[in-house]
């Protein structure tokens, strides 16, 4: 994508391209490299620079032939297994390792046998790190150059120059340096003039002022491209790697993380200094300086978009990624004559310095200052924190906290989205939070936990900052697709009946709308599906979730058992299935009035309690009945803070403590506690959840002694999304049989309800307005809120199409909109329907099979949707 040229210049004649070690380690990727040399140079006109790193794992040899300096047999020995690594592949490329490597294994011998080697001198341990991108660059300089493309070989060091910057000490000025990038025309000239067209050099290396080599550090060859381009003024620097871009969260902790497109480049910097690994961070200031748009590209799959880093990105706000970076030290530092002392923290943070170490969060308060040490930037080992907290004993008390870990949201306007964090608080409210940083640039907000939790929290923090829209992922210009979806085969997309039943549908939407439409033969393969567990000794359907007639008949046919939590609920299932066995019935209410009891216990359905108040109030009730308990464990899941039905803040279950007042009550009524039985959430993803709660149950079976059932509930999830993976029902299974492999003595029950209907539903709806308000596009419904109240509820995502339009391009984006007279009345944002989407289209919404008529409402005097159940 060619980009205008920086500092006015019309045409800037030079690329940089950046290329790292597993990039440079295999003849197929050096041909990869030649082709996209060519082709940058031939399609935008343009000279190429490219940069190389050391192959893969010699810079680590290096350094560990550079620790082991004291041992001269061992150093030479290194040296030459170096020699023989690059004679090997030199070989692999058809050529002659003497005639093209042999001046750098003479180097690289001469450094093992140099007198400097017995004292690690800084200057020799420079020249020695150099040696694997010379050796590098030289060999694919000569391959290239023998497969006919016109291409010269340059040493870095003759560019780029190191540049003294304050406080460092002299490791950094040899082994950690930085490099003028003023803009300097006659550096430009003398450059233009070297040939030929494309050039390959080195990254990591530059020149120190007495002469010598110089090391870049960590990150060295990405800010090699970036000095580079800054020097040359180039129309763009190109980062080739083995990802395709920056992502939204790491994906191989969170798989739904999605490639960011196109950042600015201070929401770039804070994502690569707050964690992510893709890009190192002190490469994009040379490039934000000088103006010099960076792409970040595929190597393997040079057709995706990457991630292009320039000034001209739309400043969209929201949170654009979500960071973590592990072995975090906390140093706490507390003193009661902090307070109002003039030059405390002056003296505090001379200390600091004094040890080397920088410091990267601050948090303060009268008596207390706690800071984070980064230990892949301050090089904290036990022995300097030992020193530092001797030094600073003689001012404060001192306490370390470690491992911890950071967690960071980045993105633009941070403090104005606080509203939308509401559930991110909540989830770091059941952690244990040390340290709460929020940057005075409203450009992140950080959270340092036990370094344990971490890895598993960034999935889930990722998918609730979707959910609760702070993370706006349907912004195009910023969001690009899944790890996900770039992983999977063209035509792989999930496909839902609905997709094979739209001229059906669109003719029953032709009947009036809005309407609920369920299939049947969907609620039957589900059903299938769990009967087919072999470890589970009965299942009822949660009929909250969807009481049509036709869905009950279906799931009773199939094995299931009934699940209710009201008396009016007990009438319908009778009412719908006359004949069924009470036994195949389960009824747990919350709050209940003893009227409802009294009709559950005649109907002889089984009859769940979970407090002790209905023993005690109601006691001839139970005399002589077997009933079941709930049991809150003491925590709660699920995809929403109002689903997640355990823990101190829920209304259900029997609290832990409260068991033996239960008991003695149970036994003044004459009752028997025969089952237990637990649900703390819905919406729930992880299959090892429910193996935390059985574990509990069974815990407290075993001090009750009457036990025979364990009954672990449902909230088994569904992916809304329709680039998310579907619930694993195979470790689910898997998790059960190890249950009941566990304590085989308890009969194991489960309750599921969205996961056998929600997707079998849809609501369908007819377009009634499409209206442009500054710049807002919203796309008007014959229902909303009142006909599914999930999104107004709980924020929760429902796919929505064009059904009229299915095949039609998408448009811009839009909300999707109801009648109803309230702000929260939209079913949808920022959704792209079709451009031509038009009054009288319909409206499909999907997986509404579940919680979607149940909880339908007639406000503002809006009629109820009408249902429709089809049996494909």
């Amino acid at each position: 994508m060619p980009q205008a040229a920086p500092h006015g210049e019309t045409a800037a004649p030079w690329i940089v391209l950046k290329f790292g070690g597993t990039s440079v380690s295999k003849r197929s990727r050096w041909d990869t490299i030649g082709r996209l040399m060519q082709a940058t140079a031939e399609g935008d006109g343009a000279r190429v620079v490219t940069v190389v790193s050391a192959l893969s794992g010699v810079t680590n040899a290096l350094q560990a032939l550079i620790d082991g300096h004291a041992d001269a047999a061992a150093t030479a020995a290194a040296a030459e297994a170096l020699v023989e690594r690059h004679r090997a592949f030199c070989l692999e490329l058809d050529l002659d390792p003497e005639a093209v490597l042999g001046a750098r294994f003479a180097a690289l011998r001469g450094l093992a046998a140099d007198p400097r080697r017995a004292g690690a001198a800084l200057d020799w341990q420079a020249e020695v790190l150099a040696q694997g991108e010379l050796c590098s660059s030289t060999l694919g300089a000569a391959y290239l150059a023998g497969q006919g493309l016109d291409i010269g070989w340059m040493d870095a060091r003759d560019w780029l120059r190191t540049e003294a910057i304050p406080n460092q000490g002299a490791w950094a000025r040899r082994l950690s340096v930085s490099c003028a990038t003023a803009r300097d025309d006659a550096l430009r000239a003398r450059f233009a003039a070297q040939a030929p067209r494309l050039l390959l050099t080195q990254g990591f290396i530059a020149r120190a002022d007495d002469g010598g080599t110089a090391i870049l550090g960590r990150g060295g060859s990405d800010t090699s491209a970036a000095y580079f381009g800054a020097l040359l003024g180039a129309r763009r620097v190109e980062i080739w790697t083995d990802v395709p871009g920056m992502f939204s969260a790491n994906p191989r902790q969170a798989p739904d993380a999605r490639l960011l497109t196109r950042l600015d480049y201070e929401e770039a910097q804070e994502i690569a200094t707050t964690g992510a690994k893709v890009l190192h961070p002190r490469c994009i200031q040379p490039c934000r300086d000088a103006g010099v748009p960076l792409w970040i590209r595929d190597t393997d799959r040079p057709a995706l978009p990457g991630t292009e880093i320039c000034a001209s990105a739309a400043p969209v706000p929201g949170v654009k990624a979500l960071s973590s970076r592990r072995g975090i030290v906390l140093v706490s530092m507390e003193s009661i004559g902090m307070w109002q002392q003039v030059g405390f923290t002056a003296d505090v943070f001379a200390r600091f310095k004094a040890h080397g170490l920088s410091v990267d969060l601050i948090g303060t308060s009268q008596t207390n200052i706690t800071v984070s040490l980064d230990p892949s930037e301050n090089l904290v080992s036990s022995n300097v924190l030992e020193a530092l907290c001797a030094d600073l004993a003689q001012v404060c008390r001192v306490k370390v906290i470690a491992p911890c870990a950071a967690i960071t949201l980045v993105g633009r306007g941070i403090r104005g989205l606080l509203h939308k964090l509401t559930d991110i608080w909540s989830e770091f409210g059941r952690e244990r939070v040390h340290l709460i940083s929020q940057s005075s640039n409203d450009l992140n907000l950080t959270f340092v936990v036990d370094e344990a939790l971490a890895e598993g929290m960034v999935p889930k923090l990722h998918a609730m900052l979707i959910a609760s829209g702070a993370m706006p992922v349907d912004e195009t210009a910023v969001f690009g697709p899944s790890w996900r979806r770039l992983g999977l085969p063209e035509g792989s997309r999930r496909t839902r009946w609905w997709q094979g039943a739209r001229d059906a549908l669109v003719a029953v939407a032709g009947q009036g709308t809005p309407r609920y439409v369920y299939d049947v033969a969907t609620v039957r393969q589900r059903a299938r599906a769990l009967a087919g567990i072999a470890h589970v000794d009965r299942r009822f359907f949660a009929i909250k979730a969807n009481p049509h007639p036709a869905v009950l008949r279906a799931l009773v046919e199939e094995g299931s058992g009934l699940e209710c939590v009201s008396a009016g609920e007990l009438a319908h299932v009778f009412a719908t299935v006359p004949g069924l066995d009470p036994r195949r019935v389960l009824f747990t209410p919350s709050f209940a009035p003893r009227e409802e009891y009294a009709d559950a216990l005649a109907r002889g359905v089984h009859v769940t309690i979970d407090s002790v108040q209905p023993l005690r109030r109601w006691p001839e009730l139970f005399s002589g009945r077997d009933v079941l308990l709930r049991i809150d464990p003491g925590f709660g899941s699920g995809h929403h803070e109002k689903v997640r039905t355990g823990g101190k803040g829920a209304k259900f279950g029997l609290a832990l403590d409260a068991l033996p007042a239960l008991l003695d009550a149970a036994r003044d009524a004459g009752a028997r506690i025969v089952g237990l039985h637990a649900h703390i959430g819905s919406g729930i993803h992880d299959a090892a959840h429910w193996r935390e709660v059985h574990a509990v149950l069974a815990s407290v079976a075993a001090r009750i002694g009457t036990v025979a059932v364990l009954d672990v509930g449902g909230g088994l999830g569904i992916a809304y999304d329709p680039e998310a993976d579907a619930f694993d029902l195979d470790a689910y299974a898997r998790e059960l049989a190890e249950m009941k492999a566990a304590h085989p003595e308890y009969e194991l029950w489960i309750e599921p309800g969205r996961w056998l209907v929600a997707e079998a539903g849809v609501l369908l709806l007819s377009v009634t307005q499409v209206v442009e308000k500054q710049g807002v596009r919203r796309i008007g419904a014959d229902a909303g809120m009142n006909a599914l109240m999930r999104p107004a509820l709980y924020g929760a995502f429902h796919d929505i199409v064009n059904l009229s339009r299915l095949d039609a391009p998408p448009g811009p984006p839009a909300d999707v909109v109801g009648p109803i007279c309230e702000s929260g009345d939209v079913l949808g944002r920022r959704r792209r329907l079709p451009e031509a989407t038009a009054e009288g289209d319909v409206l499909l919404v999907a997986d509404a099979g579940a919680y979607g008529m149940v909880m339908a409402n007639t406000y503002n005097l809006r009629a109820l949707p009408a249902e429709e159940a089809i049996d494909g």
